[in-house]
């Protein structure tokens, strides 16, 4: 069911998608929301709402909420997947993963501020080193992170150690950022890091929930919404989510740099293309390698 909202997104009107985005969203939600919440949550008049389903092919409001209803009503099973049970067949497997995932992808478009990312890329800007906190799955994303805004010629590291992370925290610098990463925005551990990173004057970027207390300690947060409880199942979605939030950081600043930061990408290509087979560059070197030991012999 998510997935046939996703791929009618296309073919919607401007405020029919806005009723999309929201069902998409937070589905359980929309399943026992009201119409005039509603159109008040999608920004969209009542009636609209009811276009929207009527142009999924639904008579009306109770029997799309009945379809979307059946596709995300039962429990999973517990630490696996909320939405999938050992009797499910791959299709389903398949359907529930990848429709789930984009349809929270999509609705992540509903809490990214515009204001808030250009602020954060800023920060990155101008940043003298850049710092990547995570623990978990979310360490994960941060060493990501890295990866990505290394090649940009930035001084960038990511710690995932919660010790290291602390003793990192109490070297920064006013000029210096922290981009902490975590779904619950509650780790002890990730948030004494921050405070201590804060002491110094160092910035702090935060990838994590809204109103979370990792949140209230960001001179600047990036909203990720993920509906998906961490405490009983294994965080699929928020993972992508935060990735999604870091490619977006990574390709503003790349579009703020400007040539430099092409050409830096550049470098950091070329220095490994040679390296791939079938390449030109790699041919030409294996025919060096080839030429340089018939002349020894």
């Amino acid at each position: 069911m998510l997935s046939k909202i996703s791929e009618s997104l296309p073919s919607l009107s401007g405020a029919e998608r806005k009723v999309a985005e929201s069902a998409l969203a937070e589905p359980k939600w929309f399943v026992h929301a009201a119409v005039a919440e509603i159109a008040e949550r999608a920004s969209v008049s009542q009636p609209t709402v009811i276009r929207f389903c009527r142009s999924l092919g639904y008579k009306g409001l109770p029997e799309f909420k009945l379809a979307l209803s059946a596709s995300i009503g039962h429990e999973g099973m517990p630490y696996v997947h909320e939405e999938l049970n050992a009797d499910d067949d791959m299709s389903v497997v398949v359907e529930k993963v990848l429709g789930n995932a984009a349809a929270s992808i999509l609705g992540e478009r509903r809490y990214l501020k515009e204001a808030d990312l250009e602020n954060a890329t800023a920060m990155l800007m101008h940043a003298r080193r850049v710092e990547f906190y995570g623990v978990g799955n979310s360490g994960i994303v941060a060493q990501d992170a890295q990866h990505k805004f290394f090649r940009f010629g930035i001084s960038t590291v990511a710690y995932v150690d919660t010790h290291t992370q602390l003793m990192a925290a109490a070297v920064l610098s006013d000029k210096d950022v922290l981009v902490a990463i975590s779904t619950s925005g509650s780790s002890i551990e990730l948030l004494d890091a921050v405070s201590t990173a804060k002491e110094n004057g160092a910035s702090v970027i935060a990838v994590t929930r809204a109103d979370s207390p990792l949140s209230q300690l960001a001179d600047c947060v990036l909203t990720v919404a993920a509906q998906e409880d961490i405490a009983v199942y294994t965080p699929m979605i928020s993972r992508l989510l935060q990735l999604a939030v870091i490619d977006i950081l990574a390709i503003s600043l790349a579009l703020r740099l400007g040539e430099p930061a092409s050409l830096q990408l550049a470098k950091s290509k070329r220095s490994i293309h040679s390296k791939h087979l079938n390449t030109p560059e790699h041919n030409k070197e294996q025919t060096g390698k080839t030429n340089h030991k018939e002349s020894e012999t």
